[in-house]
């Protein structure tokens, strides 16, 4: 019950860390400041991971019926930090410095892990005693 709990409050922080997010994209496509910097991808990662925020914060009531959206949220993360990390080495390969490079790299690794870490194991499906199915068959063939 304790690791339930976990996951529900890290899927609460997560979903409006990521709905937050909806925030940075309104003011970024309301000020066209993607176009100053010639970055048309920001504005696209920040949509999907909006769009993210909500469908992780529905999940928090129930997170066993909603695996594969707690799954897709810690590995998008995780790919996320992923790419920033190979982004990251090939800028100092060439001299250069990403301003948002060991912060945001941990940040999206912690997410990653700890969603994963937390990650609800798969309900039982109910099952159909057999008795039940040969009473339903011998209900069928008499009323027929």
């Amino acid at each position: 019950m304790k690791r339930e709990r976990a996951l529900q409050v890290v899927l609460v922080l997560v979903g409006l860390f990521y709905c937050f997010w909806g925030y940075l994209l309104f003011d970024d496509l309301w000020h066209s400041r993607w176009l100053s910097g010639h970055s048309d991808v920001m504005p696209m990662f920040l949509s999907l991971n909006t769009a993210l925020g909500p469908c992780l914060l529905l999940a928090v009531k129930q997170p066993a019926n909603h695996r594969l959206m707690i799954a897709y949220g810690a590995w998008s993360s995780l790919a996320h930090a992923f790419t920033m990390t190979i982004m990251s080495a090939q800028a100092v390969a060439h001299g250069m410095h990403r301003q948002d490079s060991p912060q945001d790299i941990v940040i999206f690794v912690a997410i990653g892990v700890a969603l994963l870490a937390l990650f609800p194991a798969k309900q039982a499906s109910p099952a159909v005693r057999p008795e039940r199915i040969v009473r339903q068959a011998e209900a069928g063939t008499t009323s027929s």
